[in-house]
């Protein structure tokens, strides 16, 4: 008969309810059980453990998660809305930060002890693993692991949620159709050639202030040590300096810029989507790909919370709705929109690991700066 498997089924769900319901009065927790029956059955995710259930029931006493990110709020709107609707017993306190501040912030609060965000999310990889080198993250085992790709995953502390193009962005109704670049070279000859045309008419990050901006351009030089002869040109072309990139875009859509280098792709492509003026370039020389990264704080107050929410940030559905953001899965089961990842033979990906520390060095960096603003002034 087919009860045996159903009365199985229900008995590995009832086990964990025994922790919620040893208080209640006997009559009372007879009468409670279908209800928590249900609440356990609606939030375990398929194949997780039996002692998910207890996660749950922690996170469920907390009550609320925060979260430091640099993710713009209405990117991640989508997912946090599902993870609600999923955990509607969490109260999501989303507070939005810039890489630099985010990271001294989470340093700062952790040192004096005092509440940090429980799940920091970052798109500034280097600084992400010098919180965990640093002893500023919690181990946890996710039961996502083993779908996610080698590269996303290190020490069980830092997990690689996205994975996402850095790309040109360009105003397609103000840039000649001649001129759009497809390589970096192509892109340094044309800022040179047509010097006055560009001239105050080309953005990036700033990476001094920048945590994504020096990420992405150490990433540059470690692929092609002929990149500082571009910076060149970019200085040559009395570049426009931003911090993140809402104004970067800004300044390509209203046509004060005419292109955009190196801005995170999730951005401008989910920008192309709705005015059709702005043209994504993923150079087929290398394109960098990089991961928002997430970790669980040492210090947080509801870590239970932060794992729930780390893991459906990993699990397909959260992946699912990222990607409808442009955001591209670092899961290799779920399907990318349409032109959001560069062709394999071109896509670089940033690895997480110690590697990316080196170049946080206090002299390394500021010597790295040092050479970036010689090859800035140059011209």
């Amino acid at each position: 008969m087919a009860i045996g498997p159903h009365i199985a089924r229900t008995m590995r769900v009832i086990g964990p309810l025994r922790k919620i319901l040893c208080f209640v009065p006997r009559r009372r927790a007879l009468l409670l059980l279908p209800a928590a029956f249900a609440l356990i059955a609606a939030g375990q995710p398929r194949g997780y453990p039996r002692s998910y259930a207890d996660t749950i029931a922690a996170a469920r006493r907390e009550g609320t998660v925060v979260v430091y990110s640099t993710t713009d709020r209405h990117e991640a709107t989508a997912a946090l809305n599902a993870f609600r609707k999923r955990y509607p017993f969490l109260r999501v306190d989303y507070r939005e930060l810039e890489s630099p501040t985010l990271y001294n912030r989470v340093i700062a609060e952790s040192r004096a002890r005092k509440p940090t965000g429980d799940l920091i999310w970052s798109s500034a990889m280097d600084l992400q693993i010098k919180l965990v080198n640093d002893g500023y993250a919690q181990a946890y085992a996710s039961p996502e692991k083993p779908y996610l790709p080698n590269w996303a995953i290190w020490k069980n502390e830092a997990w690689g949620v996205t994975a996402e193009p850095v790309v040109i962005a360009y105003n397609k109704r103000l840039v000649p159709a001649k001129d759009v670049p497809r390589t970096h070279s192509a892109f340094e000859r044309l800022l040179r050639s047509k010097a006055a045309f560009y001239r105050g008419r080309v953005s990036t990050y700033d990476p001094r202030l920048s945590g994504f901006g020096y990420l992405q351009l150490t990433q540059d030089y470690h692929a092609s040590r002929d990149i500082m002869s571009l910076v060149g040109a970019l200085g040559a072309a009395r570049v426009r300096l931003h911090t993140s990139s809402g104004p970067l875009l800004a300044d390509i859509e209203s046509g004060r810029s005419l292109f955009a280098y190196n801005t995170l792709g999730s951005y401008a492509l989910e920008l192309a989507t709705r005015n059709p003026d702005i043209g994504v370039i993923m150079p087929s020389d290398y394109t960098l790909v990089v991961s928002r990264i997430a970790l669980i704080s040492r210090e947080a107050r509801q870590p239970n919370a932060a794992k729930l929410l780390l893991d459906f940030l990993l699990s397909p559905e959260g992946q699912r709705h990222l990607a409808r953001a442009y955001m591209a899965p670092s899961r290799e089961d779920v399907v990318p929109l349409a032109g959001s990842k560069p062709p394999a033979a071109a896509a670089r990906p940033v690895k997480l690991g110690p590697a990316l520390l080196a170049n946080l060095d206090r002299i390394r960096r500021q010597r790295f700066l040092a050479n970036w603003q010689a090859a800035l002034d140059a011209e």
